[in-house]
Formats: C-alpha cells, structure tokens, sequence
C-alpha cells in the first residue's frame, strides 16, 4: 500500500514538470550579419525559451536592452536564452557586433 503511495506522488510529481519540458522553442536565425525573422510573435505571460541559431562563421553577441538579455554566440553555433513571463508589448533586440544589419523585435501578446 506505502509503495501505491509512493508510485502515485512520483506520476504526479513527473506529471506536473512535463509542460516545462514540452515548452515551445522559438527560433531567431543570425546569417549574414542579419536577425531572421525581424519581427518574432511569442505569447504574453509565458516563460519563452529562445533559440539564437549563429550560421555565421563570425560570433555575434546577441543584446536586447528592454529584456535585460545579452549572449555571445560564437559561429556555427547555438545559444538557448529564457526570457519572460514577458508583458504585452515590443521588446527589441540585435546583434552587438554588426548592430547596422543584425536587428529585430519580439512582440508579446
């Protein structure tokens, strides 16, 4: 009986985690010195995870002051930033070393 006990607490414990393991990833793309997409739609009052995908050879730092956010991401490679519960609203962000070309904006709403 203590084991049932025990199993169900455990089922609801892995249960009640497993939504922060499915989160949604959203995607920024740097290439060519440049943010895709320039304009990114995510839901207000959520936890976002952010995948900042670097095709360039070069690094780029990803920087946005309004989310308090800054990341270098060295070429060919992947950073994973969280950012939020965000309020509805414009947040934008860009490129710290080719900030001319690599900019772009999140909407929360």
């Amino acid at each position: 009986m203590r084991v049932l006990a025990i199993l169900a607490v455990l089922v609801t414990c892995i249960l009640s985690v497993a939504p922060a393991f499915a989160q949604e990833a959203y995607v920024i793309v740097i290439k060519e010195h440049r943010m895709n997409p320039e304009e990114l739609q995510v839901p207000a009052g959520q936890k976002i995870k952010l995948v900042v995908d670097n095709q360039d050879a070069t690094p780029e730092e990803f920087e946005s002051h309004t989310l308090n956010r800054e990341k270098i991401v060295p070429g060919n490679s992947k950073a994973t930033i969280f950012i939020g519960p965000l309020k509805p609203g414009t947040y934008e962000y860009f490129g710290e070393f080719h900030q001319a070309t690599a900019q772009g904006k999140i909407i929360a709403k």
